[in-house]
């Protein structure tokens, strides 16, 4: 049986990493988020350190340096990959540890351009999940206590800045636009849902989708 594969793009605030959690459970699978960046430091020799600062950040070189030398053999194409930004060789490192992943088990993987990264696996289904600004504030404001937001406003922003950082990453590394439906097999609001219906709404595609294998389901 081919393993189950679904990546997660995220609006900041949609509850993308909480969906990806509760699906997990449905699924019996893990969910990779802040994980991954300890494989990959594990895998590439690189200090986790570093992968975490260069997590999800545009880099200055050009889009085509990277997937063509990365398709040329990953770590081993010499002085290109040496001559790399530091952020280049920490996106190829997760991108080579999405692959493995990918290869050895069910999964389920949050942000970082997996699903690029996983474009040529058949099995791998990935969606994206946006929400209302009026869902995403309360839940900003909730999960950043240490921030002390003055208002909304200033939510709205904070949120703003954190999906530009996201889509700059996602269009510079993919040759596809982050948030745009066509990016992704399945796009899906969670303010017009709720967290847990978004979860059983992706969880009857991924039935349909996988129809002709055998999918085992926690008994809820």
């Amino acid at each position: 049986m081919k393993n189950t594969i679904i990546t997660i793009g995220r609006e900041y605030g949609s509850g993308g990493l909480e969906i990806g959690m509760k699906l997990a459970d449905k699924l019996q699978i893990k969910c990779y988020d802040k994980e991954l960046l300890t494989l990959a430091a594990q895998e590439s020799g690189f200090c986790e350190e570093v992968i975490r600062k260069n997590d999800e950040h545009n880099g200055s070189f050009l889009y085509s340096l990277v997937t063509d030398t990365y398709s040329t053999g990953g770590y081993g194409m010499g002085n290109y990959f040496n001559d790399l930004p530091l952020n280049h060789k920490v996106f190829l490192a997760q991108f080579d540890t999405i692959k493995k992943l990918a290869a050895q088990e069910s999964c389920i993987i949050v942000g970082r351009c997996a699903d690029y990264a996983l474009r040529d696996v058949a099995e791998c289904i990935s969606v994206f999940i946006h929400a209302d600004m009026d869902f995403r504030v309360p839940r900003i404001r909730k999960d950043n206590p240490e921030k002390n937001f003055k208002d909304d406003n200033k939510v709205v922003d904070y949120i703003n800045r954190i999906d530009r950082k996201r889509a700059n990453y996602y269009n510079y590394f993919s040759n596809k636009k982050w948030a745009d439906a066509r990016s992704y097999d399945l796009s899906v609001s969670s303010s017009r849902l709720g967290i847990d219906k978004t979860v059983d709404y992706i969880v009857d595609y991924i039935k349909y989708f996988y129809k002709d294998t055998e999918l085992t389901f926690q008994t809820v």
